[in-house]
Order: structure tokens, then C-alpha cells, then sequence
């Protein structure tokens, strides 16, 4: 079975009065992403090794071997896309009880979440992502990746929040402004409760 688009949980300009723009979601999700299950799609449809694999699959497979590189990338990023728009919220930043305890006890404080969080998008250098990450330790940590690379193909735990810090997720709403991109994500825009449920799922 091909791979799909998936739905957003949210209508297109539900984000834009927490900073994230109706054009910004049509383009990023519309042609963007989709964009990359297209090309996934036509990797699997010609590599036979590819044939019925599931996405998690797919990107273990050719995360290691630089002769599948775009096929990597093409699955990486619809993987990473998919965790992404769970990740957002028309009433995001507030963040639950059970969360923000274990914040609490792993980075010392919230605020000491959400500056170690701010330093890891705001530093990787290019395109890539940020990532709240439960590891095999049983401790929040935060990560950075480049371009389609993810805690999976990483092997650093459970992803529970992704911010997408490529370009194009976040020019047509703050220009060059990163840092301000991921302020914003982290007090507005963020999906706390989808973080809380992935890791009591953990």
C-alpha cells in the first residue's frame, strides 16, 4: 500500500493567531510533504527491497547506506513531518501535570526545558530539527537533527515533541527570526498533551 498525506488535526488557518499562517500550513504540508511521499512512493514502487516495508522499516534500511540516501530522505522527512503537525496546536503552550513533572525532575525546571530546547534548534546549523526525546535511560533529553535524520535513525530514544527548523516552516510568519520561530512554538504553539500521551505510551 502506497503512502499517504496524512490529514491535519487541525483546519489550515487554525494556527494563525498563534503565529503559524494559513499559507505557511497549505504550502508546508500541501506541497511540501507531500512532496516527499511522492518521491517515497515512487522509491518503493521501483526498488523491489522496498516492497511492503513499513515506514520505520524503510528508514533502517537506508538511513546507513549512502546508495539509498534519497530514499532516506524522502522517508525520514515524511516521518519527521507526521510526529510535526501532532506537535502543534490551536491551543498549544500549556503544558499538562504529568509532563511537567518529569520537565521538572530530567532538566531542573521548565524554563530549563525550554532554553535547552531553544539552544538545539537555534544552533543546527541549516536545515534540521529540534526534538524533545525520551531515551532508553528513562530521561527527557533534548537533540538536534540534520535535514531528514530523527531520534529513530539516530537510535536516541522516543520522540515526544519535533520542531521542523528548516526555512520554509517558518519564513512567510517570522523571516530570518529563528529564534523567535521557536519562542513562539514553545509558548504557543507547542502540543504539550500530545508530548504528555507519547510518553505515558512509552
Amino acid at each position: 500500500m502506497a503512502f499517504e498525506l496524512p490529514k491535519l488535526p487541525y483546519a489550515e488557518n487554525a494556527l494563525a493567531d498563534a503565529g503559524m499562517c494559513q499559507e505557511t500550513l497549505e504550502l508546508h504540508h500541501g506541497k511540501h510533504h507531500q512532496a516527499y511521499v511522492t518521491a517515497l512512493n515512487g522509491f518503493v514502487e521501483s526498488k523491489p527491497e522496498l516492497a511492503g516495508k513499513a515506514l520505520e522499516e524503510i528508514i533502517a534500511l537506508s538511513h546507513a547506506d549512502s546508495s539509498l540516501a534519497p530514499v532516506f530522505n524522502n522517508a525520514g522527512q515524511h516521518w519527521n513531518h507526521c510526529i510535526f503537525w501532532n506537535c502543534l496546536s490551536p491551543n498549544g503552550g500549556r503544558i499538562p501535570g504529568a509532563l511537567e513533572k518529569k520537565l521538572t525532575e530530567d532538566f531542573g525546571s521548565v524554563d530549563a526545558f525550554k532554553a535547552a530546547f531553544k539552544q538545539a534548534a537555534t544552533t543546527q546549523f541549516g536545515s534540521g530539527w529540534a526534538w524533545l526525546v525520551l531515551g532508553s535511560d528513562g530521561k527527557l533529553k533534548v537533540t538536534k537533527t540534520a535535514n531528514a535524520a530523527n531520534p529513530l535513525s539516530e537510535d536516541e530514544g522516543r520522540a515526544l515533541l519535533g520542531l521542523d527548523v528548516w526555512e520554509h516552516s517558518y519564513y512567510l510568519d517570522f523571516r530570518n527570526r529563528r529564534p523567535d520561530y521557536v519562542t513562539n512554538f514553545l509558548d504557543r504553539l507547542a502540543n504539550y498533551e500530545y508530548a504528555e500521551s507519547c510518553l505515558k505510551g512509552a
